[in-house]
C-alpha cells in the first residue's frame, strides 16, 4: 500500500513540475523598445492589448509572482494568447518609445504611468490607453487568471476588480 502511495505521489509531483515553465521564455516577450510598434503587432494578432509588469532589482514580491504565479503554464498560455506581455524596470535607463511615439526611458515611462511600487501590472488596450492597474502580488495563479479575464471580457468598464473578484467567488 505504501509503495502505491509513493508511486502516486511521484506521478503527481512529476505532473506538477510539468506545468511550471521559465518565466522569461514563456511569459515575457522580448522588448523591441518601441511600444507604438508593439500596439500595431497587438492589433494585427487580435490581442486584447499589452500588459507591462513593472519590476525592480531585488524586489521580493516580483520574485514571488515570478516563482509562484507567472511560471504556471496555464497563466503563460492565457496571457500570451490575449496580450503582448513585457517586463520593465522602474529604475531602468533603457531608451524606449512610448505608445504615442515619444522617446523616453523605462524609468520615465514608469513615473509617467505612476508605477512606483513593484510589482505593478498595467494593462493597455490596443490604442495605448491604460485600462487597468494592479499593484502587488495576487494570492495565486487563479486570481491572476481572474485579473486577465477581467480585462479580456471588458468588465473593467463597469466595476472595479475587487467587486468582480468578490462576485466570482460566490
Amino acid at each position: 500500500m505504501l509503495r502505491i502511495l509513493g508511486i502516486a505521489l511521484l506521478m503527481f509531483a512529476t505532473t506538477a513540475l510539468g506545468e511550471v515553465r521559465d518565466v522569461q521564455t514563456y511569459f515575457f516577450q522580448p522588448k523591441l523598445g518601441d511600444f507604438k510598434s508593439e500596439l500595431q503587432t497587438a492589433r494585427k494578432e487580435n490581442k486584447t492589448g499589452v500588459l507591462i509588469m513593472f519590476v525592480q532589482e531585488g524586489c521580493p514580491f516580483c520574485e514571488r509572482m515570478k516563482t509562484t504565479v507567472l511560471n504556471q503554464s496555464s497563466v503563460q498560455d492565457y496571457y500570451r494568447k490575449h496580450f503582448l506581455v513585457f517586463e520593465m524596470d522602474v529604475k531602468g535607463d533603457t531608451p524606449m518609445v512610448d505608445f504615442k511615439g515619444a522617446d523616453t526611458t523605462e524609468k520615465d515611462f514608469a513615473l509617467k504611468n505612476r508605477a512606483r511600487a513593484t510589482p505593478t501590472f498595467l494593462f493597455f488596450n490596443t490604442k495605448g490607453d491604460l485600462v487597468t492597474r494592479y499593484i502587488g502580488v495576487t494570492r495565486d495563479a487563479d486570481e491572476f487568471l481572474l485579473l486577465g479575464r477581467y480585462v479580456v471580457d471588458g468588465v473593467y468598464k463597469d466595476k472595479p476588480f475587487a467587486a468582480y473578484k468578490m462576485q466570482a467567488q460566490k
